[in-house]
């Protein structure tokens, strides 16, 4: 319990750190939005809590019974308590063998006294270790039954996508989601958009420095860049950072870190391109490049360019993801 309640709390502070990120990311017009979202996070978490608290209690209370019926089970055979069974090894013995002897004189006391008991006590713990089974087997199916009936988030949300795609003229091409997600996806929109994902390499330099498919690792080169962004421009991230910086940008260069908005914003002004981010229900997000001017990547960034990522919340087994959105026909 105590391990439990421990992780617990890690997971609560982990929440709050992604929660106050959130918020001091949002916007006025995202404001109401970010709280939502925030408070579901926060009802799920303790919900989920709850209900493995609830379990553990009860194989702690199932473990708690068996070695009590035990305790009692090794006491009767020793003698020590003052059930039957130490009345029957001391003074009914004499009384037993006398009175089986009278009824057949011909055997021998020990014998007669090996009949069998016809009576048996019933085991009061395996009763209860049975009815509380039974009890969880119910509570499971009742469970089951309940979660028929809740809405299909995963489904409404991707049919909410697909027809926001529709109605800005966008396909999507699907992303692994390994953790990396959201810069495999920034590297394919490079890619489509001609843009080195080195920046400062020239158009024509070597192929693992431009975007594109068939370029797994690009996504390296991508993190590479977000990192080396924030590292130089520090003072501009550094109020929204709940740990060292060098901590903070070792993540996103050298690990499966998930990245997010902070990342975003480095991204758009490294490579001098404005990212739209479409969400649930049409919701559109938008980055801008804003202010950077130069070769960005190859591409001269006064002319700003634009890509568009698909954020999920709901469609994909690790939670949150993005995928890479191009235009039909594009």
């Amino acid at each position: 319990m105590e391990e439990l309640q421990a992780r617990h709390r890690k997971e609560a502070r982990d929440l709050q750190s992604r929660i106050t990120q959130k918020k001091k990311q949002a916007s006025k017009k995202t404001r109401r939005v970010v709280n939502d979202e925030c408070e579901g996070l926060e009802k799920e978490l303790k919900e989920r809590q709850a209900t493995e608290v609830a379990g553990l209690k009860v194989q702690l209370s199932g473990e708690e019974d068996e070695e009590g019926v035990g305790e009692r089970v090794e006491g009767l055979c020793l003698g020590d308590g003052d059930g039957e069974v130490g009345r029957s090894t001391t003074v009914d013995e004499h009384d037993h063998d006398h009175d089986n002897s009278a009824r057949n004189p011909g055997l021998p006391p020990t014998i007669q006294n090996t009949e069998p008991s016809t009576t048996k006590k019933p085991n009061r713990a395996k009763a209860r270790l049975a009815r509380r089974a039974a009890d969880l087997d119910q509570q499971a199916l009742t469970a089951a039954a309940e979660a028929q009936k809740l809405p299909d988030l995963k489904t409404q949300e991707r049919e909410r996508m697909l027809a926001a795609m529709k109605e800005r003229g966008l396909r999507e091409k699907e992303i692994r989601a390994d953790g990396h997600c959201l810069y495999s996806a920034v590297a394919d929109q490079l890619g489509q958009l001609g843009v080195a994902l080195s920046v400062g390499a020239a158009d024509g330099e070597e192929g693992e420095a431009e975007g594109g498919e068939g370029k797994g690792e690009g996504y390296r080169l991508v993190r590479a860049t977000a990192a080396d962004f924030i590292s130089v421009h520090s003072e501009d991230f550094l109020p929204f950072l709940e740990e060292p910086l060098d901590e903070y940008v070792h993540k996103i260069r050298e690990t499966g870190e998930w990245g997010g908005q902070l990342e975003l914003l480095a991204l758009a002004k490294s490579y001098g391109v404005d990212i739209n981010v479409l969400r649930d229900f049409g919701r559109v997000e938008r980055i801008e490049a804003g202010g950077v001017a130069g070769k960005v990547g190859g591409v001269d960034a006064t002319e700003v360019r634009e890509m568009w990522l698909g954020y999920y919340r709901h469609g994909f087994g690790l939670g949150e993801h993005y995928n890479s959105l191009r235009r039909v026909g594009g």
